[in-house]
Formats: C-alpha cells, structure tokens, sequence
C-alpha cells in the first residue's frame, strides 16, 4: 500500500505544484474555509487511482465527502493549506491515509514545493524522502517551540483556541500557525516543532500526520490525554515527556 500511495500523492502534487500561483477559482465553503479547482482535480486524480487499485475500499474525502461500506478506510485531504496556497504562501501539502477497521496502516504527507514526503507504516517507523525520522527530545515547554491551528468557525465559536494559544504562547519558547495541519504533524514527527495541538479537526486532515508522528515516537491524544482516534476529537502530539506538560496547560485553559 505504502509504495502505491506514494506515487499517488507525487502525482497529485504535480497537479498542486503546477497550479501554484496561477489564477484559481475559489469557493468559499464557509466565512474562512476555502476550496479551489486545484483541490478538486487533485482529489479526482486520488480517488480515481485508489478506487482503480482498490475498488471496494471505502473512502473519505475532503471535498467529496464519505463513499464506499468497507473494513478499509481511506482518508483523503487533496490539499491541506488551501488558504495558504490560494494566497500564495508555499505551505500545503497532499495527505493519504488507509486504516482498517479504525486502525491506521499507512499514511503519507507530501509537500509538492520542497519535494519533501513524508511517510509511515503502522510498526515500521516514520521517513522524510526515505530517511528515518524521529521526534525531537527537548523535556520543557519553556524551550519547546509549538505549532497549531485555528477552526473554521472561528469568528462565532467560543471554542476557537484563542484561551489555549495565550497560555502556551507564554510557556513556550513559540508558537508557530503554519495553516496545514498535515505538515504541522510531520514537522513533529521529524523535529522541527517540538510538539502540536489543534482542537476540531476531521480525519483526513491529520490521519497521514497523526501516524507518522507516532511512528516517529510521538504521543498522541486528545486534549484530556484520551488515545487518540479517528472521530472528529482535538489532538495533541509531543515526545512523553512534553506531552504531559502539554496537557496541563490544555487542562488550565478547559480541556475539552
């Protein structure tokens, strides 16, 4: 799967990458929830390969919603960042994820401008461009430099995250908002941020992420320190021993 699923997601970031900065169209599916022709050709393109190689799969996707009644499940963001990407920033990225019956099994994460792929299988550890990866081992919050993300009702929900990036913001050596929760997930599982939270989030956002952070050596929860499933939950994600510090703070803030 692990192999097939990756040529897929390089071909949908040729259709990404070729589409970057060029005149889109652009829906608004909500006040600040984006869709344009790039996300819905790249997700043709996936579906279209999956449902060749496994027709009776089922699958959710981003902009097509859930199709298919089967054990295996697949999870499909065509393009994580649309905002970013329709604004011109260069950070989005292709997600894919299988799991059977709620268990994830593969996932990979590509970032079709850096050509960087991200990569897991449940058990075998995580990879970036084939080259295992490991979360980082920094144990205080103090030096810890952080990322998340905001929801799309954020202008009329009391639950936006704006409590939860105060306090962290304050403990933290950082807090970064990259604007793609896919890649969020992988800059933990390699290193580069030191741990992640967000509070509504679906699962074809971070199901790619959520395994490769794990196989990297992540923790990963809920914000009550619940395990993580593939419901629509909060998330929080660290080695242990930030992990633990992490909840405290979502505790303190009203952890949902």
């Amino acid at each position: 799967m692990l192999d097939t699923i990756r040529q897929i997601a390089r071909e949908a970031g040729a259709i990404v990458r070729a589409g970057y900065g060029r005149a889109n169209v652009i829906e608004y599916k909500g006040e600040v929830d984006l869709v344009t022709e790039i996300d819905k050709r790249s997700e043709a393109l996936v579906l279209q390969r999956l449902r060749a190689v496994w027709p009776d799969h089922a699958i959710t996707a981003e902009e097509s919603g859930r199709s298919g009644d089967h054990d295996y499940e697949w999870y499909v963001d065509p393009l994580d960042g649309t905002t970013n990407f329709a604004h011109g920033v260069p950070c989005f990225a292709i997600s894919i994820a299988v799991a059977h019956q709620g268990a994830l099994l593969a996932g990979v994460v590509y970032d079709p401008l850096r050509d960087e792929l991200f990569a897991a299988e449940a058990g075998r550890g995580a990879t970036l461009n084939d080259r295992p990866i490991h979360v980082s081992q920094q144990p205080e919050l103090g030096h810890a430099l952080l990322s998340t993300g905001f929801p799309t009702d954020v202008r009329t929900s009391p639950e936006n995250n704006f409590r939860e990036w105060e306090l962290f913001y304050r403990r933290s050596q950082g807090v970064r908002r990259p604007g793609s929760a896919a890649l969020d997930c992988c800059y933990v599982a390699c290193g580069r941020f030191d741990g992640y939270w967000e509070l509504k989030m679906k699962p074809y956002d971070i199901a790619a992420g959520v395994l490769i952070a794990q196989e990297a050596g992540a923790l990963v929860t809920t914000a009550t320190g619940a395990p993580y499933t593939l419901a629509v939950h909060p998330v929080v994600m660290a080695n242990p021993t930030l992990h633990v510090q992490m909840l405290a703070v979502l505790a303190e803030a009203g952890g949902r």
